[in-house]
């Protein structure tokens, strides 16, 4: 049975390298969570490491963080949906909202609940995924400070998660610059301005994040210390929080290039073949995995560089083996790096086994 390991050390140490480059910078910071899929065990250890607020996009999950955590600070990290408005009031502290009729109803739904509810505002930057456009903020800002049992604890902006649009130092300005307006217009302090996620800590690092921008949310840097500016490790940082292992069920020497009519696979593609390949041979192992979990071969990468992956169907993936230095066997294990996409995938599927070491 395939399964993926987390790295208690490596965790360690990515977590204590943002918590020092936050402190540095006097910025607070919230761990997202929904890497870990709701996993208990994971979540046990993470919130060990003292983080006191967290953010997630799954209500379920919020409510396991609250079972083990009770006074973390819970954010929900996106509109909310209608029918979960009263699971929101209950299991989190804060959320990220844009609609002015949802705030209507999450106000509704505290006055039921006898509780204060906290808002994060998004503010449309240019990646087009959710935010509110800065023309409409005053009017918008003037409603919901009106709404009872409704706290407005921040504004923020997302970048990069949609379009790609990457964050800069002058789009950083301009969100300091909404919190400035919205201050001065309503004599109201804005206690944090949430600028971003992990695609914003080389920023940070390059001290090119305005000083108005205080809160960040960070997630894929923490789990792989990536450089999202240049895809690249952060010296001083992990890339082996997650590590895939899957066994070796078959080992045999086939020929390159299939041999039949040839169609599109179940995934829609048609193989293209190399003439120079005819003929050839090459040693290929099958896992015992496929994309019911890891959705795409391309989110993942062996730990060893002299494997060669060729291709997956939905339960088995197929190596080249040819030029590996290690003499393989059946039952072997092969380990994976993945990417942010690939382990979330790994970790939402409930065929893999999950594994806390070190």
């Amino acid at each position: 049975m395939a399964f993926v390991t987390l790295s208690k050390s490596s965790l360690r140490k990515n977590y204590h390298f943002l918590q020092k480059l936050f402190e540095a910078n006097n910025i607070e910071w919230a761990p997202v969570l929904k890497m870990l899929c709701g996993n208990k065990k994971y979540l046990e250890y993470l919130l060990s490491l003292g983080n006191e607020q967290v953010c997630d996009a799954r209500l379920g999950n919020l409510k396991t963080i609250k079972s083990i955590k009770p006074k973390a600070e819970t954010i929900y990290i996106k509109p909310p949906a209608r029918k979960s408005i009263p699971e929101i009031v209950k299991y989190a502290d804060v959320s990220f909202n844009t609609e002015f009729t949802t705030l209507q109803w999450l106000s509704e739904e505290a006055i039921k609940q006898n509780k204060t509810h906290r808002v994060l505002i998004m503010i449309e930057l240019g990646d087009l995924r959710e935010g509110i456009m800065g023309e409409h903020l005053i009017d918008f800002y003037k409603k919901v400070f009106e709404l009872p049992n409704i706290e407005v604890m921040g504004i923020g902006a997302n970048l990069n998660c949609l379009s790609g649009v990457m964050p800069s130092k002058d789009k950083l300005i301009q969100l300091s610059l909404y919190e400035q307006l919205i201050e001065a217009k309503f004599g109201k302090k804005i206690a944090g301005v949430s600028g971003g996620s992990s695609v914003m800590v080389p920023l940070l690092m390059k001290g090119q994040v305005p000083q108005g921008i205080n809160h960040f949310r960070i997630g894929e840097t923490l789990f792989f210390g990536i450089d999202l500016f240049e895809n690249k490790t952060i010296d001083g940082m992990s890339d082996t929080v997650f590590l895939l292992h899957a066994e070796i069920i078959e080992i045999t020497e086939k020929p390159m290039t299939p041999y039949g009519v040839l169609d599109a696979n179940p995934s829609g593609h048609t193989l293209k073949i190399e003439e120079s390949d005819y003929g050839k041979t090459q040693k290929r192992a099958i896992l015992d995995i496929g994309l019911l979990d890891i959705t795409k071969t391309e989110f993942l990468f062996p730990i060893e560089a002299d494997l060669r992956l060729i291709g997956a169907s939905s339960d088995m993936l197929v190596l080249d083996l040819s030029h590996a230095k290690r003499k393989y066997k059946v039952g072997d294990l092969i380990a994976f790096k993945m990417s942010y996409m690939g382990a979330l995938a790994v970790m939402n599927s409930n065929y893999i086994e999950k594994r806390l070491v070190d």
